[in-house]
């Protein structure tokens, strides 16, 4: 099972406030899932405050990405919606959904996360839909792509609608 009830209030609530730092000492993870490409890659998921850390390894390359409120103060920046670096490439984007939707998009991660081991999801107290929802597959050539989801279920102005933070990248060293 890789759905994690965590027993800490999410520090990161709202999309605006997320950035992206790459290649920086990766933050302590909530909870973790490590995936192994089977040629000596590896993958950890990391669920955070709310958002995530992700550090991937493949032939004595890595790389680590982190998305959350803390990235800017440790050298990112705002969260782009599109970026590209090298073999890196990162595609965001933000929605907000009518509560019934983001309650329901919750109960299909949290489903995923119970039947596939590829993937790690960090339920957070309060709300059923506080959530954030990881999993990554290698790339044959080489590298990783992974996706990421962040359910906040209230935004500041509507209790009845909440954000979705959705992000897609891919890295091939």
């Amino acid at each position: 099972m890789t759905v994690h009830q965590l027993e800490v209030q999410p520090r990161d609530v709202a999309a605006g406030a997320l950035g992206l730092v790459l290649d920086a000492p990766a933050p302590t993870a909530l909870a973790e899932l490590r995936l192994d490409d089977g040629a000596g890659g590896v993958l950890v998921l990391g669920v955070l405050g709310a958002s995530h850390v992700v550090t991937a390894s493949v032939a004595g390359h890595r790389l680590t990405e982190q998305v959350s409120c803390d990235a800017v103060a440790a050298g990112g920046r705002p969260l782009p919606r599109r970026t590209r670096s090298g073999g890196y490439e990162l595609t965001s984007t933000v929605s907000v959904l009518p509560r019934t939707e983001l309650d329901a998009t919750a109960a299909r991660l949290r489903a995923l996360a119970l039947e596939d081991p590829a993937w790690l999801c960090g339920a957070f107290p309060g709300s059923g839909s506080a959530l954030t929802a990881m999993t990554g597959t290698a790339l044959a050539e080489g590298g990783w792509t992974w996706d990421t989801w962040h359910l906040y279920p209230a935004t500041s102005t509507d209790t009845d609608a909440g954000e979705m933070v959705t992000t897609c990248s891919r890295w091939t060293p």
